[in-house]
């Protein structure tokens, strides 16, 4: 159970069955591994060794090769998917989550190229340089840099440089949209097709679903959600920066269609909430699904989770919905 000033939320009563399933194996898996008590090292090994299940089949893709690209910290990893077409393709970058301390473009596979594979387009997923080896803000750098460098050599990429889009989970989420924000404030993206985010931290320091939720489940009781912040930061005011703290960014301009994602069960579920608020009150269209009886990380689970299959195939019915305006 979460117990916040004596109040206590069962939250493994109100997950699904197939929920509690994936849970059950996840334990299994994990042994109690990625706790937020270990070293970095082992964190980061036990993570990779539980995803490993989850990334086993999925659907296949024409195209799957690791790229460096060069940033101005030094050249940055990507993994570069592609559905089969010759191209140019429009292109959909990926940041992948783990609270900025753990995961990589091989936690994270099945779900690119899923999306590769739903959407036909390119995806190219983003193995920027984890906390604390780097503190905010290098993280978004790398990711802007990276998309720049693609989008000036376009031809080589094989992509269509003014049909980009940006797609993460988690903190990954939160990347994607600073990246694209980051771009924008810049005047050297003046458009973008969609956002897709899934279950996503944008800033929020309290909320209901903070106080209520979160456990041994998900890794992501307060404790450990400060922990991941600490190694983020380089300083405590980094988090009023509008490039963590998205909700504190300005919306009324230059923002594309937005898929937003929340787990019904994710103590960041009113993140979610509330960046679909201002989303509707600057009149950005955009597509809301909370996940009933899911918690955080279920993107993930696409073995034996059904609801992950259809939020990723309402992803892409959403992004073939919202093509680029020329």
């Amino acid at each position: 159970m979460s117990t916040v000033m004596g109040h206590k939320y069962d939250v493994p009563r109100l997950w699904s069955e197939q929920m509690g399933e994936v849970v059950a194996k996840q334990n299994e898996l994990a042994e109690g591994a990625y706790v937020t008590g270990q070293s970095l090292e082992e964190m980061r090994q036990a993570y990779r060794a539980e995803r490993a299940f989850w990334n086993e089949g999925g659907p296949s893709v024409a195209v799957c090769v690791d790229q460096e690209v060069p940033t101005r910290y030094g050249a940055v990893r990507v993994r570069h998917y592609r559905p089969g077409e010759q191209g140019p393709l429009p292109l959909i970058v990926f940041v992948h989550g783990g609270g900025w301390v753990i995961g990589d473009v091989d936690t994270h596979d099945r779900i690119t190229r899923t999306l590769c594979h739903l959407t036909g387009a390119a995806v190219v997923s983003i193995d920027y340089t984890l906390a604390p080896d780097a503190r905010f803000p290098q993280q978004i750098h790398e990711c802007r840099d990276v998309v720049a460098h693609i989008r000036e050599q376009a031809e080589e990429w094989g992509i269509a440089p003014e049909d980009i889009s940006f797609a993460g989970d988690s903190a990954g989420a939160n990347m994607a949209a600073a990246t694209m924000l980051m771009m924008r404030d810049e005047g050297v993206l003046t458009q973008t097709r969609t956002m897709l985010l899934f279950y996503g931290v944008y800033g929020l320091k309290d909320s209901m679903s903070m106080r209520l939720l979160g456990g041994a489940w998900d890794g992501l009781t307060e404790a450990d959600y400060a922990y991941y912040l600490d190694q983020y930061f380089a300083e405590p005011e980094n988090a009023d920066d509008p490039y963590f703290n998205v909700l504190g960014s300005d919306f009324s301009t230059g923002i594309p269609p937005c898929y937003i994602v929340a787990a019904g069960l994710d103590p960041l579920r009113d993140d979610s909430r509330t960046l679909v608020e201002i989303l509707g009150l600057c009149s950005v269209p955009h597509l809301y699904n909370e996940v009933e009886g899911v918690i955080h990380g279920f993107l993930h689970h696409s073995k034996m989770l059904d609801q992950t299959m259809d939020v990723l195939k309402e992803a892409a019915r959403f992004y073939a919905e919202h093509p680029i305006r020329r």
